[in-house]
């Protein structure tokens, strides 16, 4: 597999391993440490890790033979969304050594309680800093459907897969396929796009 192969295949596995998380998480009754926490929060970090090509493949492709305009905003999106990437990948990491720590969902909302009371920690990395995640894509992807590289119901569906995941946790599962349905074809279309796209 070239390394352009495994940078476009995930388009795949990142939203596959946010669904494999949000199933994970329907198992896990009390949200606590254990098996389920664990390997449900690994899979997660799996996905923001391989949304990050993502990102920068999108950026590209909307920015190749175009002009200084749609490089700026498309700049200005993928940025958003490695942000936010950033700080999902550090919330992630909290998640699983406050679960490696402690011995029960009491202690665990005890830690969590103690991070968050630090200045800054809850807006940039709890509530403000991952949804710049979700902005990023967006753009990107609603970019792509303007100048036509994308058809229009991708970005449909991927607003439509945050929406859910936005209306309970327990919809993750359901906004991860959205985002597989929306993404996933892409990866059969790295033919069809500049040279300077699909190419290190």
């Amino acid at each position: 597999m070239t390394n352009t192969t495994r940078q476009w295949a995930g388009f795949t596995i990142a939203p596959l391993c946010m669904t494999a998380y949000g199933v994970i998480r329907l198992t896990d009754a009390t949200h606590g440490p254990g098996i389920s926490w664990s390997l449900g929060h690994l899979a997660l970090l799996a996905s923001v890790s391989a949304f990050v090509p993502v990102m920068w493949r999108l950026r590209r492709w909307a920015t190749a033979g175009r002009g200084q305009a749609a490089g700026l905003f498309a700049g200005f999106a993928a940025a958003a969304g490695l942000l936010g990437a950033a700080a999902a990948t550090a919330q992630t990491v909290i998640d699983l050594a406050v679960g490696f720590l402690c011995a029960d969902r009491e202690a665990m909302d005890i830690m969590f309680d103690e991070v968050r009371s630090h200045p800054g920690v809850t807006p940039a990395i709890y509530t403000i800093g991952p949804l710049l995640f979700y902005v990023g894509l967006t753009l990107l992807m609603v970019q792509l459907a303007a100048i036509r590289r994308i058809a229009v119901w991708r970005p449909l569906l991927v607003v439509a897969g945050i929406a859910v995941t936005a209306m309970s946790l327990d919809f993750l599962p359901l906004g991860g396929l959205l985002l597989l349905l929306a993404l996933a074809p892409l990866e059969r279309q790295r033919r069809l796009a500049p040279p300077d796209v699909v190419q290190d």
